[in-house]
């Protein structure tokens, strides 16, 4: 729960500071949808979240 809110938290001031800054492209149109994702409760965001909690458990697993 905790990551989701905080991803959702993340994902939504990376969409505000694209659209302030540089206007949307491409990339910053795939943050968005992600950001759409997982505030919307459709049947592909739980599979997104797997993908978000997944990528966040390899990225916690670096050592440096």
């Amino acid at each position: 729960m905790i990551l989701s809110i905080s991803g959702v938290v993340l994902l939504g001031i990376i969409c505000f500071l694209f659209f302030k800054k540089d206007g949307l492209k491409a990339s910053h149109a795939l943050v968005c949808a992600l950001f759409g994702f997982y505030l919307a409760g459709t049947a592909i965001a739980p599979s997104i979240t797997a993908g978000g909690a997944s990528l966040a458990s390899l990225l916690g697993g670096i050592k440096f």
